[in-house]
């Protein structure tokens, strides 16, 4: 699998085109792309897609928020493709409804999806072969920002288990900043440190008051 990067400079946001090898070279389904957070569309993107002879045969939105799907709208006047989210419009566009742990097909791509309502009630992780397209819900050394503290435990304890879980080491391809892999999340993601050293200092307190006979 080819993983094309763009970077959207509105949003600061990260897309993702999707293809097999050599697609140029191919017929029929392996010439199909899948678009992953079409943050913005330009000439840059669409001279990649016609270069490489890539028809965009999905969109994968990990969440709707502006800045990962500026985009869409154009591609939907250029091309024939259909979006899949958790959320039943997007852009005024009806979509393929995803749900926690569905599998699905689009050409030769087998995709799964997680559902991670944290960040926003519609984060979804879109694993596909041995990557991890993450959204906002986790970036390198960081995990996706919360409405309360309570959240953000909820989110760390659904991404240890069902994305930390899994068999295996995986690329991270996060919607902000560089890529990661899941094995170095798993060792050294700083907001899931933080969250185990607050969970060992109140357990240290709690020992303290043992002691003393409080």
């Amino acid at each position: 699998m080819n993983v094309f990067f763009y970077y959207c400079p509105q949003g600061f946001g990260n897309c993702y085109i999707l293809s097999r090898k050599n697609a140029a070279d191919c017929q029929g389904s392996d010439r199909e792309a899948i678009i992953v957070d079409p943050g913005m569309m330009d000439r840059y993107v669409l001279q990649y897609l016609e270069s490489k002879k890539l028809y965009p045969k999905a969109i994968l939105v990990t969440h709707n928020h502006e800045n990962h799907m500026r985009g869409i709208s154009s591609l939907m006047r250029i091309y024939d493709t259909k979006i899949y989210a958790v959320q039943s419009v997007i852009c005024g566009y009806r979509t393929n409804i995803i749900n926690d742990r569905d599998i699905f097909e689009i050409g030769s791509f087998n995709i799964e999806a997680f559902s991670i309502p944290y960040h926003s009630t519609d984060s979804v992780i879109y694993k596909i072969e041995h990557s991890l397209f993450t959204g906002d819900v986790m970036s390198a050394g960081m995990l996706g920002s919360t409405p309360s503290p309570y959240g953000i435990m909820l989110q760390i304890s659904r991404i240890q288990n069902s994305i930390f879980s899994m068999e295996g080491n995986f690329t991270v391809f996060p919607g902000h900043g560089p890529p990661t892999s899941l094995n170095i999340e798993r060792k050294y993601n700083i907001s899931i440190a933080n969250l185990q050293k607050r969970k060992d200092k109140t357990r240290y307190a709690s020992y303290n008051l043992d002691l003393l006979g409080i």
